[in-house]
């Protein structure tokens, strides 16, 4: 479509039936004649000056006979790109010499409580109120009878509503029951995506701030907010959120009120610097009229309604002068400037990609992206997040393992979520191994060493790591030095039940009749050239008709061996290795850094996740437990996945503000309720870990609606189609009548215009 001298068109898919990555990633796959004929047409035809276009292909080392210098010819490659995605955008730089001009990520804000749940909040209200009094335990019997209508009993326990309860019995359930609660409520939500160009509102530019000031910053001794008011009270803010994880009431209220506190404080600074269309503006004059003023400081005046009247000014000065550079660097409009720098043929601004909560050299955004230096992973902040997150994993994993640590974990290493937090993810395996990495004097870290049993306090925990491709092309290093470090923990001369990675490593290497070193083999991936294990695939098109036929595509795909031991030897084909070390996993573990993406939002968490196939390798066949780390707040939590995806649904899929705003982007928003609930279908067949419940609340919001049946119906009906035919496949009930209004989609679709009023069964 041609907008005066600006052609918009739908690039051809990039792929082939069976493996549609082949042509994406594989460096020697030729792209199809539809594909060719596309950019022929871009060049020749239209005769495009400059284009924005993501080629596929060879990465590195372009000849004119390579098909992305081909594609590309002579035109200029001017991409826009998010700030949060710098490994797609360093591809992008080296097959088609693309220019990438960052752009801000949507802000997340808090999700909100709808319905039942809101209901429910009124509840713990009024007991927090009242339970004192005699009205206590009926109020904790309703409590307990809406948390059970709301199937909240799968996180943990209830007891009867009329059971007789001592206070403080009563006081742990209704904590328990808030601090999930808070945990939906909190949840983030990407609010609507960013307009390249226009300045951020005061709820947006609330919501990035909001998440900069939940963290402590100790290299610019900066304090973050929410610590700050927990001082007020002489509390530690880690000891309240512990204390609010485990369902301590007086934590939980403790917490609620510091979440609150803190947007308040944060609200009342930006509104000062806003226009009357809502709009932050002129920040730079704004903020010199606010800091320095004592009493009339905007943060101070709202805390001064608080229980944190007392909070340390000293230490909020400095963060709201900080937060004021925040807001300086979100607002700057240096995005279309970039961008017409670009089509000029001028110099843009070099700068680091990655998540802008955490590194905020991300900002401002309108620069060339570029990534990071991998020898530099892991950082020493990255071991210190990492050593939190698989602290309260392996917590969790022996609470629910009878006392006992499990023994081998089976994990995944991406390459944009290394790059986003500096190496968390690397670091997490190196801690759980129990070893430590060590930078020399230009802060490039190329070896680690062991740590001490006697420090650890724990066995060190045999790991099998599935890299993906994009990690294994740009931190081939990093590989290298994990692989180092798992063979290094493994000669170690310590007790058997206190280094799991040698007591399997021995017995594998019996079993094989190989070498030690050889037996220790635990960083696998793609071979060199291909990725993802295309499992995610095989089930969002059914093309799978057992569990097996899975199996073998994931092992096949995904046993190809790294061995430091041999450099440059590339990666060679491990099988038997791969499955023997998977068969020993007790659990599995993935990661979620990003507000913006969860394991609903995007398939490569289960293409990756080897749930299901270590319950097939296992001798017992034993599902192992699966756990997800969530990174996306200052206070990190460790979930089962199960527990996981139910918060994914009822954060997203079932929350109003999230399909009511897909909503308001019309065709394209459908399409994207239908994905998650798909998404959502998939994770069923790949772990066996969504329940019914899932699917009846999604039945009911979508279907059994009229109105929004209607709605969806008239605004996408191939979308809508997609989505009745996956409830056909999830539901148990209402099949008759689903099958009926599969038929008038369908109809619909082919042009006979009509709509029966179908009474879906409640």
């Amino acid at each position: 479509m041609n907008y005066g001298n600006v052609f918009i068109g739908v690039q051809p898919t990039v792929g082939y039936e069976g493996d549609p990555m082949r042509l994406l990633f594989s460096k020697s796959a030729s792209p199809h004649h539809g594909f060719a004929a596309y950019h022929t047409f871009v060049e020749k035809i239209f005769q495009a000056d400059a284009v924005t276009l993501f080629m596929p292909g060879k990465q590195v080392g372009m000849s004119d006979a390579c098909y992305p210098d081909s594609l590309i010819g002579n035109i200029p490659n001017i991409y826009c790109y998010a700030a949060n995605n710098p490994s797609e955008a360093t591809v992008g730089k080296r097959r088609s010499y693309a220019n990438t001009i960052s752009y801000l990520t949507p802000p997340a804000e808090n999700v909100g409580l709808y319905k039942g749940l809101k209901q429910l909040s009124e509840l713990i209200s009024s007991y927090q109120s009242l339970k004192d009094t005699g009205r206590g335990p009926q109020i904790v019997s309703s409590i307990i009878s809406t948390a059970k209508q709301l199937i909240l009993t799968r996180m943990f326990p209830l007891p009867e509503e009329r059971m007789e309860l001592p206070p403080n019995e009563r006081d742990l359930i209704v904590g328990k029951v808030y601090a999930k609660i808070m945990e939906i409520e909190s949840r983030l939500l990407p609010c609507g995506l960013h307009v390249i160009g226009e300045p951020p509102s005061t709820i947006e530019a609330v919501a990035t701030l909001v998440n900069i000031a939940s963290l402590d910053r100790p290299e610019d001794e900066i304090y973050s907010l929410p610590n700050i008011l927990a001082q007020t009270v002489g509390r530690n803010i880690e000891d309240v959120y512990r204390g609010s994880d485990k369902g301590i009431l007086a934590d939980v209220e403790l917490l609620r009120q510091i979440t609150e506190a803190s947007r308040g404080a944060i609200t009342a600074f930006v509104e000062r610097t806003t226009n009357s269309k809502g709009q932050v503006v002129d920040v730079t004059n704004k903020l010199s009229t606010m800091l320095g003023f004592g009493l009339s400081e905007p943060w101070v005046q709202h805390l001064s309604k608080t229980k944190f009247i007392r909070a340390d000014r000293e230490k909020l000065r400095t963060l709201f002068t900080f937060l004021g550079e925040c807001l300086k660097l979100i607002v700057a409009d240096n995005e279309l400037g970039s961008l017409k720098l670009a089509l000029e043929g001028s110099y843009v601004e070099p700068g680091p990609g990655g998540d802008p909560i955490h590194n905020l050299k991300v900002l401002p955004t309108g620069k060339s992206i570029h990534a990071l230096d991998p020898q530099t992973m892991p950082t020493i902040a990255a071991m210190k997040s990492a050593k939190i997150v698989v602290d309260r994993l392996l917590e969790r994993q022996k609470v629910d393992n009878g006392g006992k640590y499990h023994e081998t974990i089976a994990l995944v290493l991406r390459g944009t979520d290394n790059i986003k937090t500096n190496g968390e993810s690397l670091a997490q395996v190196l801690w759980m191994i129990g070893v430590r990495s060590v930078a020399d004097t230009f802060g490039h870290v190329n070896r680690v060493e062991p740590v001490s049993l006697e420090e650890l306090g724990r066995p060190r925990i045999d790991v099998v790591v599935n890299c993906s491709g994009v990690f294994r092309d740009l931190f081939i290093n990093q590989t290298n030095l994990l692989d180092r470090a798992v063979k290094m923990v493994a000669e170690l001369d310590e007790p058997e039940e206190m280094n799991y990675v040698r007591k399997h490593a021995q017995e594998q290497a019996q079993e094989l009749g190989v070498s030690l070193r050889e037996a220790t083999t635990r960083v696998f991936s793609n071979a060199s050239g291909s990725y993802s294990s295309n499992v995610n695939l095989a089930v969002e098109n059914a093309s799978w008709t057992d569990e097996k036929q899975l199996q073998d595509m994931y092992l096949s795909r995904k046993s190809f061996a790294f061995d430091s031991d041999a450099p440059g030897a590339g990666m060679r084909e491990q099988r038997k290795t791969f499955e023997l070390a998977l068969a020993t996993a007790d659990a599995t573990f993935q990661n979620l850094d990003s507000s913006e993406i969860s394991l609903t939002d995007v398939s490569h968490y289960f293409d990756s996740d080897p749930t299901k196939l270590v319950q097939g390798l296992r001798k017992d066949e034993r599902a192992p437990s699966s756990y997800i780390a969530d990174t996306t707040t200052a206070n990190a939590q460790v979930r089962t996945l199960s527990e996981t995806v139910r918060l994914d649904a009822r954060t997203k899929l079932l929350n109003p503000k999230w399909y009511e705003g897909m909503m308001k982007s019309g065709y394209e928003g459908v399409r994207e309720i239908e994905k998650r609930l798909t998404k959502t279908v998939v994770w069923s067949a790949k772990s066996g870990q969504v329940v019914n419940w899932v699917y009846e609340e999604a039945n009911a919001t979508f279907i059994e609606d009229e109105a929004m049946r209607k709605r969806l119906m008239d605004t996408n009906p191939n979308s809508f189609r997609k989505l009745v035919q996956t409830c056909l496949e999830a539901s148990e009930e209402n099949l008759e009548k689903l099958r009926e209004l599969y038929s008038e989609v369908e109809d619909k679709i082919e042009g006979i215009d009509r709509w029966l009023d179908i009474e879906m069964e409640s």
